[in-house]
């Protein structure tokens, strides 16, 4: 088995030393006759980053099948949610790389290791389905109480403001984009005057050229 090591410290030069994370998981390896592969530490980063140096170079060796087991001290020098968390687990299971977590003796090449993929994988699911009707309950209570959901109106024009806008664009008076600004409006509205005019244009304006 060829093993990669992961370690972060959040900041650099303060006394934050990410040498006993990498020496234990180091030790760990030669308790199971495990080859270290490659070492990565990102230094002085925050865990609430998703995009680390060192993180990034390990997927992209994950993707090159460089090594067969990744192996961190704990889930949050790792993670940042567990979302971000089950992401690259499936990927590693996608590409057959085990997952360990010293700390939290998680061992994914483990019965008890899947096993709490699964029950982990099983929280996020349960988390995604309570945000999804967290909103829809917000929703619902937004439209009984008389509030409007989704994209804002259509710009109000009259009738014989439209018909302005339309007889402006016939004797060409500027660009779609000069009788927006004209008219106070925007381009679309702009347009959707012009479209009602020249299909179904009222006998007191002929109907528009293009």
């Amino acid at each position: 088995m060829r093993a990669a090591i992961y370690a972060r410290v959040s900041t650099a030069n303060c006394g934050q030393d990410p040498g006993m994370q990498t020496r234990e998981l180091e030790e760990y390896c030669h308790r199971r006759n495990w080859g270290i592969a490659g070492t990565y530490v990102d230094r002085g980063v925050s865990g609430a980053q998703a995009s680390r140096p060192a993180l990034n170079r390990l997927m992209a060796d994950a993707g090159q099948r460089r090594f067969d087991a990744v192996l961190v001290w704990k889930f949050d020098r790792f993670a940042r949610s567990v979302s971000h968390l089950l992401r690259a687990l499936e990927i590693f299971r996608s590409l057959d790389i085990e997952f360990v977590s010293l700390s939290e003796q998680v061992d994914t090449s483990t019965p008890t290791g899947k096993m709490v993929f699964t029950v982990l994988g099983a929280v996020a699911e349960l988390e995604r389905s309570l945000i999804v009707e967290r909103v829809k309950a917000g929703m619902r209570n937004a439209r009984a109480k008389g509030k409007r959901i989704g994209r804002p109106p259509r710009t109000f024009l009259s009738p014989g403001m439209r018909e302005a806008v339309a007889l402006a664009y016939r004797r060409r008076e500027g660009s779609l984009r000069v009788l927006a600004s004209r008219f106070h409006t925007s381009v679309g509205t702009v347009q959707r005057c012009i479209r009602a005019y020249q299909t179904g244009a009222p006998e007191s304006l002929p109907p528009i050229s293009s």
